[in-house]
């Protein structure tokens, strides 16, 4: 199943909607109308299984933590999936999933090539290979599919990164890589959008990206339940650009595979249903690698296979901050 949330207008203004998308008819499903209407076909009364469809569907995350019993109703509501359906192309879509955590990770060898020739110009450190780092990031600044991308004001090099999002299912702790996948509910994509010259200047201080990460993260467009994909080595991606194929690439040459990344996130922490654990970006996966920057205006189009296609807007004027700090004096001799 391909789950996913839309906004829709609402008496107090925009509500989210948990849907269940089905790009091969054109349409997505509201599956809190179509539980109620599901209902009401067996006998409930409007009022009783409108209460309890809002309840169910009220939001993924929550849904999410529910396991079976949230996908069985999801299928139960698919009953009526003819008077609760919305055109695709109507449908405004947000972030996939709203994570409690969101983690991005480090696994595949090509793009780890690539960008430290590219941007870092050095050659990757040892750590890199000694255990599947991370960092986490802000749940604050998520985009859905066709939402506009902000493009800050404080960079010359607006770049994108086509990597898989692991949704978690089932909470865990200290999981071996045999026991990682069974707590993964579902996968989309995941777009760990960067500022590379701001990257450069942000990592020598030490404690990882910041604004040259958090401005933005795409998820989307949906989420694809496990039960829809055989395996994720092997799956297709490609980046386009205003229609220009940038570049095809794949899911192989890990360093670290799907399962031990979630297991080593796992590892003296927690994970929560609804938590999102990026795979890292997959060869060629991102315009570093290539060289090649977003302007604005551009539109993107990251596609991986048995998943869809999020595409993103640029924004067609830069944002301006309202503050930027003075540097101050540096108290220290320079060599």
């Amino acid at each position: 199943m391909k789950l996913g949330r839309i906004a829709v207008d609402g008496p107090d203004g925009e509500e989210i909607r948990v849907v269940a998308a089905e790009p091969h008819l054109d349409r997505v499903i509201d599956l809190r109308k179509a539980y109620a209407l599901a209902l009401q076909q067996r006998g409930a009364t409007v009022e009783g299984s409108r209460q309890v469809a809002r309840a169910i569907f009220r939001d993924l995350t929550e849904g999410v933590s529910t396991g079976d019993f949230f996908l069985d109703a999801a299928h139960k509501a698919l009953d009526a999936a003819d008077d609760a359906s919305i055109p695709l192309a109507e449908a405004s879509f947000r972030a996939a999933i709203k994570p409690p955590v969101l983690r991005d990770s480090l696994t595949f060898n090509g793009h780890i090539k690539n960008f430290f020739g590219n941007v870092m110009q050095t050659t990757p450190s040892r750590a890199v290979y000694e255990r599947p780092g991370f960092f986490k990031g802000s749940t604050a600044t998520l985009y859905g599919t066709n939402e506009t991308i902000p493009y800050p004001s404080i960079t010359e090099k607006l770049d994108y990164e086509l990597e898989i999002g692991y949704v978690i299912g089932k909470p865990g702790r200290n999981l071996t890589p045999d026991e990682a996948f069974d707590h993964v509910f579902g996968i989309t994509i995941f777009n760990d959008w960067s500022l590379r010259d701001v990257q450069v200047l942000e990592s020598p201080i030490g404690m990882g990206a910041q604004h040259s990460k958090d401005f933005a993260y795409g998820i989307g467009p949906w989420i694809v339940t496990l039960d829809e994909i055989e395996s994720v080595i092997g799956l297709r991606g490609q980046v386009r650009v205003n229609g220009e194929i940038w570049s095809d690439t794949k899911v192989e040459d890990f360093i670290w595979t799907p399962e031990e990344t979630v297991a080593y996130v796992s590892q003296l922490n927690g994970l929560q249903p609804g938590d999102l654990i990026g795979s890292g970006t997959m060869a060629f996966g991102a315009g570093a690698e290539l060289q090649r920057f977003l302007q604005p205006g551009d539109v993107l189009e990251l596609e991986l296979e048995k998943v869809g296609v999020l595409r993103s807007p640029v924004a067609t004027e830069k944002e301006q901050p309202t503050w930027w700090p003075t540097p101050q004096p540096f108290p220290f001799e320079e060599n």
